[in-house]
């Protein structure tokens, strides 16, 4: 048995430094303001007129608010139909999250709670495709989507991002934590794999699907790439493509770009706000076991 360290040999506890946490707290609200920083400006730039934009030192509150950059933006015109390109990306990001959870849940409940002869090996050749990039898959996809009859069209984007082998993977590590006893218990019950799986896995992993949801729609609304090739007809822009347009026109009108900035912006604020915790709570749940 060893021997207890006498108490004078101890090493002392700590001080309490009440200083060090003002420090930590001080350095991460500099951070904070460093991020904030381009959003605050796009905000307060978009109420201003043309000449207040790079008036110095920076005027945070604009000395002539103004909504007309934002009514100028949301005029249908010509040459830029604002609220179509709005709808247009929200009629294909919703579409993608909707069928990606769908895909993603049922081929995560596969590889998570089914028994399949080489299913660790499986998933591992799955899981190994996250290491090509989108870029490479680029010329096959353009090829597939034209022979289909879908380049040039909504249907087009939305199919060829319609499934995720980060979402498979996401909802996976977040099915295999779940009790297999639960499982088991429904079966002898009767259930089947869909009953179970709608009964009883979906509704516990609640969180993650949002997590993803939310991490699909911020990557479907900013996606610039892939409307960028599949897509030809200006009526059939998505909102970030539209952008690039829009910037190129009014390149020297910084009031009225920050304007449509904020416009685009918006969404991603709302949903990222709403469903904040879940990415916490999902990404937690996602790394409790592999």
């Amino acid at each position: 048995m060893s021997e207890t360290r006498p108490r004078e040999l101890r090493r002392p506890a700590r001080p309490h430094l009440p200083w060090a946490k003002a420090v930590r707290t001080a350095a991460l609200a500099v951070l904070v303001a460093f991020m904030l920083f381009p959003l605050l400006w796009m905000l307060s730039t978009s109420f201003k007129i043309e000449k207040d934009v790079f008036a110095f030192p920076i005027q945070w509150i604009p000395p002539h608010v103004t909504l007309d950059n934002y009514k100028d933006v949301w005029t249908v015109t010509q040459e830029f139909n604002f609220p179509l390109y709005y709808l247009n990306s929200i009629k294909v990001t919703v579409a993608v999250v909707v069928l990606q959870l769908v895909i993603s849940a049922m081929a995560a409940y596969a590889f998570a709670k089914m028994r399949v002869r080489a299913g660790g090996a499986l998933f591992a050749a799955f899981l190994a495709t996250m290491m090509i990039p989108d870029q490479v898959t680029v010329i096959p996809r353009f090829l597939l989507v034209s022979r289909l009859g879908l380049l040039d069209t909504h249907a087009g984007l939305i199919l060829m991002a319609a499934f995720s082998v980060y979402g498979v993977f996401l909802l996976r590590q977040s099915m295999i934590a779940l009790p297999d006893s639960l499982i088991e218990a429904a079966k002898i019950d009767g259930a089947g794999h869909w009953r179970v799986f709608t009964r009883i896995v979906l509704p516990l992993s609640k969180p993650t699907l949002a997590t993803l949801a939310i991490l699909r729609f911020v990557w479907t609304w900013n996606d610039y790439q892939n409307p960028l090739i599949f897509l030809n007809t200006p009526a059939k822009f998505t909102l970030q493509l539209a952008m690039s347009y829009f910037s190129d026109a009014n390149g020297t009108l910084y009031a009225l770009l920050m304007a449509a900035s904020v416009s685009a912006v918006v969404p991603l604020l709302i949903v990222f706000l709403v469903g904040q915790r879940y990415v916490i709570e999902g990404m937690a749940a996602g790394a409790v076991k592999g």
